[in-house]
């Protein structure tokens, strides 16, 4: 029997075993039981945009839905309710990321434009690089209008549950709903950019279906809360930060 790729541990926060397996890092994907784990301010003021910024330069209300570092010892805070939660680690350069991906950002590429940044900054290989993609909303629940299911259909269209050849059924189709599959959309993108496939692990929990652990928006509109799930270097001899 195949392992559960994430564990729910006694803080109500879910743990990614191919991250928890790091010693050097720590991280974590907030629930609805996570009370305010982990005690860490945000960095990002979220705008569901493709931006993305290093934590050593963010200003205070900094616009951006990605951080990058390797600062031992600084936690990269993201909020979630239906959009997916990020994080990816680069064990050989010691140097981790915290991605906010909603539809736009998707659409945007933002995942890509991550692992580029930690490219960039930190000479991180690709096909170094571990990533966890938690909690958000599934396709099963994510049913969209004409005007988003376009975009996906141009930049993403394996991402449409339905038939997105172009026909007369199709267009009937995006003319009225239909499901975008935001998980696999990214986890495409991550393999994409060089991360290879089994170093990608996706917790395949849909937020909207599951009230008693998650948060969502699409469920609770304004009365949703958020969840944190944030990543950090930690000192590898102790596992605690520096």
């Amino acid at each position: 029997m195949t392992e559960a790729p994430f564990l729910l541990d006694a803080d109500g926060v879910l743990r990614s075993r191919l991250l928890a397996a790091q010693s050097w890092l720590d991280h974590g994907f907030g629930t609805r039981l996570a009370g305010d784990w982990p005690k860490a301010p945000l960095l990002l003021k979220q705008i569901h945009s493709d931006r993305v910024v290093e934590a050593g330069t963010v200003r205070p209300g900094e616009q951006a839905d990605a951080v990058v570092s390797n600062e031992p010892g600084l936690w990269l805070p993201i909020r979630t309710a239906d959009c997916l939660p990020i994080l990816l680690a680069d064990p050989v350069h010691r140097a981790v990321a915290a991605v906010h991906a909603g539809w736009r950002g998707v659409v945007g590429g933002i995942a890509t434009k991550t692992v580029a940044e930690l490219t960039r900054r930190y000479g991180s290989r690709p096909a170094d690089i571990l990533a966890a993609i938690g909690p958000g909303i599934g396709y099963c629940c994510f049913e969209v209008g004409p005007e988003v299911a376009e975009q996906f259909q141009i930049a993403h269209p394996d991402a449409l549950r339905e038939p997105h050849e172009s026909s007369p059924q199709t267009q009937r189709i995006l003319r009225e709903k239909t499901h975008i599959d935001l998980e696999a959309t990214v986890v495409r993108q991550l393999t994409d950019a060089g991360i290879l496939r089994e170093r990608i692990a996706p917790a395949r929990r849909c937020t909207r279906c599951d009230a008693k652990l998650f948060e969502s928006w699409r469920r609770d509109r304004e009365s949703a809360g958020r969840m944190v799930s944030a990543i950090r270097v930690v000192h590898e001899k102790t596992g605690t930060a520096f």
